[in-house]
């Protein structure tokens, strides 16, 4: 393994920390973009790094099926086929085959479905999805897992049936730990804490995990349409019993909102679809609250996006200018869109790092908290 990690400074739950790489050292909290088909949409390498950006995402799932394992392994992995020098994470395809719904089946084995590329039939297991991440070759690999739904049809899942996506996550998890190790892979395997909306379910899978001896720990199984305050209920229960001394991982979460309050119970490493999905839809995160450019209300507006944002799109550009861009499609649209609303998240990692460290992030998140609130 060349994972080193250390907390560095502690404000209550909240803390900052360091954590080394092969392909370089990350501080966090850190919000990761994502890069779905090997690129964050609309984004160049340089414009990541330019904005902050110290690791991204990867989809073991989609990079897998297009372009294939043969054009990545002709690279040398997923880092020289997109162009990429800095920290990579893959995830293990778990979350995919779940948003497959009842196109996919689940059995001891794996999850079998019909590609969403050309139809053909497929086995996913987490022998198959460490194989992949091994040839994707990033610095961090997740374990292959089963997302619980929070509902089935129009009904909560209940404990039991809880309990038996944990329990199968749980034996995935220490056969992907096997076949990582049989690949003699280099790099770093995280577990997924998995068990629905019950703590129980979340303290078993914990500590189950936990002797497992991962690199990392993340929690999964949130923000799949419960409501924030169960979201919410089992973060705060979960988060702090994870290992201190390993990197704590939120995955697929979520508004700024989330970050701020998941950050104040021990969490390090965020990823979420939200900044750059948003952007293309019009939608920008600011200080002041969420502005939405395709309100015929900006048409004339002569202000930045966010007065007290430094980014290059509200240096440059006004409200007007941007609903224009959105009412007509145009792709600059989404491109100065996606700049700023990833500079705000990684901004926003940046100002709790320092927040952090100055022993202040009580103050912070309500600061955060009256200010988005204010409204645009």
């Amino acid at each position: 393994m060349s994972l080193a990690f250390e907390v560095v400074a502690r404000d209550g739950a909240a803390r900052t920390g360091r954590m080394a790489l092969s392909h370089g050292a990350i501080e966090t909290p850190v919000f990761m973009p994502v890069g779905t088909y090997g690129t964050v949409k609309a984004m160049a390498p340089d414009e990541l790094i330019d904005l902050g950006a110290q690791i991204i995402l990867g989809n073991t799932f989609h990079l897998w099926l297009r372009p294939g394992l043969d054009v990545i392994a002709a690279h040398h992995g997923l880092h020289r086929f997109m162009g990429w020098a800095l920290p990579l994470l893959t995830d293990s395809g778990g979350f995919q085959v779940f948003s497959l719904g009842k196109l996919r089946k689940v059995s001891e084995d794996g999850v079998r479905f019909a590609s969403p590329v050309d139809g053909d039939r497929l086995l996913l297991t987490p022998e198959e999805s460490m194989r992949i991440q091994h040839v994707l070759n990033a610095d961090i690999a997740m374990v292959f897992d089963e997302c619980t739904p929070y509902q089935i049809e129009d009904r909560s899942v209940t404990h039991d049936e809880a309990a038996i996506s944990m329990l199968l996550s749980l034996r995935w998890a220490q056969r992907s730990a096997s076949e990582f190790s049989r690949l003699g892979s280099s790099n770093n395997l995280f577990g997924i804490v998995q068990g629905g909306m019950f703590e129980s379910l979340r303290d078993e899978s914990l500590a189950r995990l936990s002797d497992m001896k991962f690199e990392g720990y993340a929690i999964g199984g949130l923000s799949v349409g419960e409501p924030k305050e169960e979201m919410l209920r089992i973060l705060t229960h979960t988060a702090p019993q994870m290992p201190y001394e390993k990197p704590r991982y939120l995955m697929g979460v979520g508004t700024p909102e989330d970050l701020i309050e998941a950050i104040g119970v021990g969490i390090d490493m965020f990823d979420c679809v939200l900044p750059t999905r948003n952007a293309r839809n019009g939608w920008l995160f600011t200080r002041y609250g969420d502005l939405k450019l395709r309100n015929s209300r900006y048409i004339a507006d002569t202000a930045p996006p966010d007065e007290t944002c430094a980014c290059p799109t509200c240096r440059s550009f006004t409200r007007a200018y941007l609903h224009h861009l959105q009412r007509v499609n145009e792709i600059l649209g989404a491109r100065l869109n996606t700049i700023h609303n990833l500079h705000y998240y990684l901004n926003l990692m940046r100002q709790a790092r320092d927040a952090i460290v100055t022993q202040r992030y009580t103050q912070f998140r309500a600061e955060f908290a009256r200010d988005r609130g204010r409204g645009v």
